[in-house]
């Protein structure tokens, strides 16, 4: 039986490990040839291989989402790989770890520590973007699907860089939304809360059990359960679909 993506081709950025990996995978296993990228080279090949050695097609790009030249040349390679790109999950991303002190309120927040989460996290996805949309538009259409967060819908205390930007995705998600519509392209983003995955690691080791006190499920989630997601909204059964922050949390954001 044909998978749901069986033809298509992707662009995962982010695809080395986490949200990134499973997807790609997922994708795979619905019949899509996948374009896996990420900043650690070594990382995507090594997600190559685990699609490979189940009979998937990949191939494997080193590049930073920060660099605009990178970026165009992640979009170039799957076209000269595949000949287009259907679907892109735009899902390379940092934590606040990685840009400064854990734990800080906003008066407290270095300037550069709050201008190098917009670059990755938001401009990063705001530049696949516009290179895969000009991809989709010469083919005639296609789905993209950003990682935004619960932090992109609500505020969270001493992360105010990660809720700028992640606000920021689901608004650019919006936009392009309205944008594209009548181009037979559908953008829209995946809001996870709490997943277990390498970047959220550290903050679980420190809090997970006040931060289980939040979520309804008493759970964290774990990456394979965002990929579906991600997979059904590039799918065409998601076709009437664009514009939608969809949430997969637990139930965090509704309590």
């Amino acid at each position: 039986m044909s998978g749901i993506l069986q033809g298509k081709s992707a662009l995962v950025t982010g695809g080395g490990s986490g949200l990134g990996r499973a997807t790609a995978i997922a994708m795979a296993r619905e019949g899509a040839k996948v374009a896996v990228a990420d900043i650690t080279e070594a990382a995507a090949a090594d997600t190559v291989g685990l699609i490979n050695a189940s009979g998937g097609q990949a191939i494997g790009i080193g590049g930073n989402v920060a660099v605009e030249a990178d970026v165009a040349a992640m979009v170039a390679r799957t076209v000269a790989a595949f000949g287009r790109v259907d679907c892109a999950f735009n899902n390379a991303g940092i934590s606040p770890r990685n840009v400064g002190p854990a734990g800080q309120r906003t008066h407290e927040m270095s300037r550069q520590s709050f201008d190098d989460m917009l670059f990755v996290n938001l401009t990063g996805v705001f530049m696949c973007m516009k290179y895969e949309l000009i991809e989709m538009l010469k083919t005639g259409g296609g789905a993209i699907v950003n990682t935004a967060s619960v932090a992109g819908l609500i505020g969270l205390p001493t992360a105010t860089n990660y809720v700028a930007a992640k606000h920021g995705v689901v608004g650019i998600t919006k936009t392009a939304a309205l944008e594209y519509a009548t181009d037979n392209i559908r953008v829209n983003c995946v809001n996870p809360g709490y997943i277990k995955t390498p970047m959220t690691d550290p903050t679980m080791a420190a809090r997970f059990d006040a931060l289980m006190e939040k979520v309804p499920m008493r759970r964290l989630g774990v990456p394979e359960e965002i990929a579906e997601a991600v997979v059904w909204m590039c799918s065409d059964k998601a076709s009437f679909m664009t514009g939608v922050s969809y949430i997969v949390d637990g139930g965090y954001t509704a309590a």
